[in-house]
């Protein structure tokens, strides 16, 4: 079984000799997006109008079994760049909050860096969310954050952000708590309001589509992190009322006219020929978009028919959209039921460009590359391996999904703190009959549980889940029954 989570576009110019060469790469992630906030992967319960999304799946590939590397966003990101979860590191539980070293360590390769030494021009733009430091440039003093949400200081530098990790050109944020602190590079240039955080990155992203289109025998990576539409919920005000839902609705809407932006300004520097987009999130809808109204009053789901919601163990909180378009590699209008992982992304453009992974990375990366060309995915993976807010673990393997959770292990009821005294100590679903995972099998299917649990055991212990030399994890002793047995 193979895994993976990500949408690709191509592009490319009309000579025979910039076709040949390897793709551009474009991936788009959205913060906090539900499987089912994009319209056409919710046809029935979805009541949000996503056209560029929609028309990114027309002409290219829909992953109906995608996932993050998580349900929350900082080991999702941790897992997209370096190929590896995020839970073999120090990050066990949670988010990272920045004022921090960077939680991709200084030796580790990285998607860009992979990219880079491959003859790509790499670039980021928006959300790192992965820890740096902010230095006084003066006195070379490391900063540490004095007061809650205090933002660091303009003109602060920044040693072990993006720029440090493989990428030539970064402009954005760290994370939503400091979405108004600019970064260009490895300095803070200013502070901007939350609601000009996404035209200005939608802008740089066609600025950057622009300048790359004078340089076209040269391929780029250019990785787009939304910070919508995640909290704070700021549509422009030419946005604001335009969904008749919610203001969470119309930001939704206007995420996705950004990432149309993105493909106008590929198809009017001719790139879109020879351009692998992605379009993704990071983890489920948050519940700071108000699932409830949305569901009882609107009649939207934005988990679609998925249990859960950001920070949950079930689906509906890694379980993510995931289209790809790749013209001549990828059929228009097709579709997938095969298993991936955000973790996959990193061998899957190894695989596309016919190189080998560097040593010592990408433990848990499998190639969806076969699934592109509408091919069985076939690797030595057994299964892949969830992870909630909570640091609980679940276990996907074929149609089975052992989570070892009482509850949710996040944000939605029943809580671990909420199940009642004598439920199961963990859950066992059959996606193929119980794709909302109501009916825990844990305790009719003990033979099934086992077998996932000891294959949970050897992926987390082994340091690596897929074939290769030996690996460790960067700490001893991870805990995989967070709510005891």
């Amino acid at each position: 079984m193979t895994l993976g989570c990500i949408v690709f576009i191509s592009s490319g110019c009309s000579s025979p000799e910039v076709e040949n060469s390897n793709p551009n790469i474009v991936f788009v992630l959205c913060d906090d997006l539900g499987y089912g906030d994009v319209q056409c992967l919710n046809p029935e319960r979805g009541k949000i109008a996503t056209p560029s999304v929609d028309r990114l799946a027309n002409e290219g590939m829909i992953f109906r079994d995608a996932h993050s590397g998580s349900s929350v966003c900082t080991p999702t990101r941790y897992g997209l760049l370096t190929g590896r979860y995020s839970w073999r590191t120090r990050l066990q539980k949670g988010v990272v909050a920045g004022f921090a070293p960077c939680l991709v360590a200084p030796d580790r390769p990285t998607l860009a860096s992979f990219l880079k030494e491959q003859g790509y021009h790499t670039a980021i733009l928006g959300k790192w969310h992965l820890d740096f430091q902010y230095v006084n440039p003066e006195s070379g003093e490391t900063l540490q954050r004095q007061k809650k949400k205090e933002p660091a200081p303009v003109g602060s530098k920044i040693p072990d952000g993006p720029i440090s990790r493989g990428f030539d050109y970064y402009h954005g944020f760290h994370h939503a708590g400091d979405m108004k602190v600019v970064i260009n590079n490895d300095e803070v240039i200013a502070y901007d309001p939350e609601i000009n955080m996404l035209p200005r990155i939608t802008n740089k992203a066609v600025e950057y589509i622009d300048s790359r289109a004078k340089d076209a025998n040269k391929p780029f990576f250019l990785y787009v992190a939304f910070g919508s539409p995640h909290a704070p919920i700021v549509p422009s005000p030419e946005w604001q009322g335009k969904s008749g839902i919610s203001p969470y609705a119309d930001f939704v809407m206007q995420t996705d006219a950004g990432f149309g932006a993105i493909l106008d300004a590929l198809e009017r520097n001719n790139l879109d020929n020879n351009t692998l987009v992605i379009f993704s999130s990071d983890n489920g809808c948050s519940k700071a978009a108000n699932i409830k109204q949305l569901q009882e009053r609107f009649g939207h789901y934005p988990s679609a028919h998925m249990r859960g919601s950001k920070a949950d163990i079930w689906d509906g909180g890694h379980r993510i959209p995931f289209i790809v378009r790749w013209p001549g590699k990828v059929a228009e209008g097709s579709s997938t039921d095969q298993t991936i992982c955000f973790t996959d992304f990193f061998a899957t453009c190894a695989d596309i460009l016919d190189q080998p992974l560097p040593e010592t990375s990408c433990e848990d990366s499998y190639s969806f590359l076969p699934a592109l060309k509408g091919d069985p995915i076939i690797s030595a993976r057994q299964g892949v391996i969830h992870h909630s807010i909570s640091g609980h673990f679940a276990y996907r393997m074929g149609k089975w999904k052992l989570c070892l959770a009482k509850g949710s292990g996040g944000w939605t009821s029943p809580r671990e703190v909420e199940v009642e005294k004598g439920a199961a100590i963990a859950q066992l679903y059959d996606l193929e009959n119980d794709p909302g995972e109501t009916t825990n099998l844990y305790k009719t299917h003990p033979e099934i549980a086992e077998r996932l649990l000891q294959q949970l055991k050897h992926d987390v212990e082994s340091g690596r889940s897929t074939p290769g030399i030996e690996s460790e994890n960067d700490i001893d002793n991870i805990v995989l029954w967070k709510s005891g047995k």
